[in-house]
């Protein structure tokens, strides 16, 4: 096995036709550039490139799972006598290695997938045009929305706004339309019905993710990463993520079988030692392609239909992958590069050392990090209600923050992270797509979660040594920008809160406020 999948070149009678190159995120034997490949006179490259473990400080997992899934792809390539160059254990950016294997192949026709990362694909171009050779840059035909269509989707529109966007993809593709051609149910959106915490007992038994055998690649992979990248954050203890598409098409099934039934009305639920609740845990092999939307999409349909399940429930979740995956990715590559330079409110901050290590005497982070160091994992609430929420009420740079979760999730690739992190849990854009900041006190955190009832914090008190840090900072964000508040309908409610807090209590939640941003590390 481990020559199948070591660097091999196939010797040709004649110099490749065109080099194909195939990135760590698109392990999809039916992609478009492979369609037309010839064996007999065209090459695939594949690259493990360790500057891209270490453009960020990638979790062990991260690093793990995308070298897995690689080597697995590599070996279904070589089963069907596709000629390949797999070069393993690079220290070179991909793009140094890609122009070594150009030049030494004399190859001028270099064929890809366009790019998840704004970087890497504006370096193959200057690559291409630096040693003049013809470049067919593709589209990712994975999606649902082209490019193209979303751009012209956003021309001459004042707001640019997932629901209206969600819609037409609903139209367009006829998911969950009914005969007349309006929407299942009678509406478009159930979100209402998806936001409840868990039972006060907490969340009962939870059918587990589907596991998967760690194989002698997996195997290999892992003694590697432990090996390689000792002082990476995160754990390997709990690796089971899929890496071929078989697993990712176990993963789908299962969910659909035995965990999607309570995924819609407990989707923003959180509970201590609960790391995945009902959720699908598909993102990272759709994110790999080892899945495509479509069959996800049509998989839940057919299970909401074979066993009557809620509406609410399928509706939620087609709305996360047709809705808000696609329109992110349309807003990524439209707002690139700016979006990555964006800081709205100029904070300032570096990243708490406590993110990478999750030692806070704060229950909620202690919680979403602790878990997200195991499993490299935490759903879309821990993301941007406390993870998120703690950075933009504390300030810190969204360059910084965007690192982090670039870094430290396993599904995390720039085209899905950055819009994620820096367009809506930071508001980095100023409301580009989303029309307000989502920032809320502890009190929110003891709503949906049982973190509050073993914190040394209490939710309730807005300043003091017993104060939640989130709760102050929620207030000292509301006093700084009540004016950005007040003018927005959408906001108003909660600076009209403020009008209840006394003007010396709202000196003193300023003051606690700014000794918890000097000291932010100790929290």
């Amino acid at each position: 096995m481990k020559r199948q999948i070591k660097q091999q070149i196939k010797q040709q009678a004649t110099e490749p036709k065109r080099l194909v190159l195939i990135l760590g995120d698109q392990l999809d034997l039916q992609s478009a550039a492979l369609r037309d490949f010839d064996p007999l006179v065209d090459e695939i490259i594949m690259i493990e490139s360790a500057n891209e473990a270490q453009y960020v400080w990638s979790h062990k997992a991260k690093i793990a799972l995308f070298l897995s899934a690689m080597r697995h792809f590599a070996v279904e390539l070589k089963k069907l006598e596709y000629t390949l160059t797999y070069v393993q254990g690079s220290h070179l950016p991909i793009v140094e290695v890609l122009k070594e294997h150009i030049l030494q192949k004399k190859i001028k026709h270099l064929v890809c997938i366009e790019p998840g990362e704004w970087r890497l694909k504006q370096a193959i171009e200057a690559l291409a045009k630096e040693l003049n050779i013809e470049l067919v840059m593709l589209e990712d035909e994975h999606f649902y929305c082209s490019r193209q269509e979303f751009v012209e989707w956003t021309a001459n529109k004042k707001e640019l706004r997932l629901e209206y966007f969600y819609r037409l993809m609903r139209k367009k593709h006829q998911v969950l339309i009914d005969a007349e051609g309006n929407p299942e149910g009678g509406q478009w959106n159930f979100d209402q019905d998806n936001r409840k915490p868990y039972p006060k007992k907490g969340p009962g038994i939870i059918d587990a993710p589907a596991a998967f055998e760690v194989d002698v690649i997996t195997k290999e992979v892992l003694a590697f990463v432990t090996k390689t990248y000792p002082d990476h954050p995160g754990s390997l203890e709990s690796f089971n993520w899929p890496v071929t598409r078989s697993q990712a098409l176990q993963a789908l099934e299962y969910f659909v079988e035995f965990r999607l039934r309570n995924f819609g009305v407990y989707q923003d639920a959180m509970w201590t030692d609960t790391p995945f609740g009902w959720h699908s845990i598909l993102s990272s092999a759709l994110n790999l392609k080892l899945v495509n939307p479509r069959e996800v999409i049509d998989a839940v349909i057919i299970a909401w239909k074979k066993y009557a399940l809620d509406l609410s429930t399928i509706e939620g979740f087609i709305r996360q992958i047709l809705g808000w995956r696609e329109f992110v990715r349309g807003m990524y590559y439209l707002d690139m590069p700016k979006m990555a330079q964006d800081n709205y409110y100029q904070h300032q901050r570096p990243l708490p050392k406590w993110y990478w290590t999750g030692q806070t005497q704060m229950a909620c982070m202690q919680d979403a990090i602790g878990q997200t160091l195991q499993y490299g994992y935490a759903h879309h609430i821990q993301r941007l209600m406390v993870t998120g929420n703690f950075a933009l009420l504390a300030e810190i740079l969204p360059q910084e923050v965007c690192d982090w979760y670039l870094a430290i999730y396993v599904d995390a690739i720039e085209w899905v992270e950055l819009p994620n992190t820096a367009g809506m849990a930071l508001f980095a854009n100023g409301g580009r797509f989303t029309s307000k900041p989502y920032i809320a006190s502890g009190a929110y955190i003891r709503r949906m979660s049982n973190y509050c009832g073993s914190c040394k914090y209490k939710p309730e008190i807005r300043y003091g040594e017993e104060a939640c840090p989130v709760t102050t900072l929620y207030w000292n964000f509301l006093i700084k920008h009540r004016a950005q508040f007040e003018a927005s309908p959408r906001t108003k409610l909660m600076t009209a809160n403020l009008k209840r807090i006394s003007d010396e209590d709202q000196k003193e939640i300023v003051l606690h406020a700014q000794k918890i941003l000097n000291q932010l590390d100790a929290l």
